[in-house]
């Protein structure tokens, strides 16, 4: 595959307050060509929401591809890096033997990764970086539109 048959992405998600309404964003490109895709829940968390965007994202891809998936969350990045695996082999009980919290969403990752394959990188959160900050404000503005929704605005 040649380098520039890369999709990059860029996901985010959050809620305000924590827990409370949610909502995650992402920023897909190939080559030339930008997606963006965002979304919502009413009653959800940070995490959830940084792990739905990185659901979707993959989910969105219509055929097996290099990806560089970008987040700014630790949880997210460690998580399908580093503690997934574990999970697994332990029927998805973390160390202390509790059952994983969010597993229906690592396991949509999971699923959605199988056919790629994807670099995962880790970003500093409102840094700068042009595609994360982008990917927020998809995030936020979709929260802000479902909070408008509810109170009938």
């Amino acid at each position: 595959m040649a380098s520039d048959d890369i999709v990059e992405i860029w996901t985010d998600g959050g809620c305000r307050p924590n827990p409370g309404p949610g909502g995650w964003g992402v920023v897909l490109k190939f080559k030339d060509v930008l997606r963006e895709l965002s979304g919502a829940e009413a009653d959800t968390t940070n995490n959830r929401m940084e792990l739905t965007a990185a659901a979707e994202a993959l989910s969105a891809l219509k055929r097996p591809c290099k990806v560089v998936l970008h987040t700014d969350s630790e949880y997210l990045k460690n998580g399908i890096t580093r503690w997934h695996t574990g999970w697994v082999r332990k029927n998805w009980r973390n160390a202390a033997g509790d059952p994983v919290k969010n597993m229906d969403l690592w396991r949509r990752i999971l699923d959605a990764a199988k056919p790629h394959d994807v670099e995962w990188v880790w970003v500093r959160g409102h840094s700068g970086n042009i595609m994360n900050e982008r990917a927020d404000m998809l995030a936020t503005a979709a929260r802000e539109q479902l909070e408008r929704r509810a109170a009938g605005v």
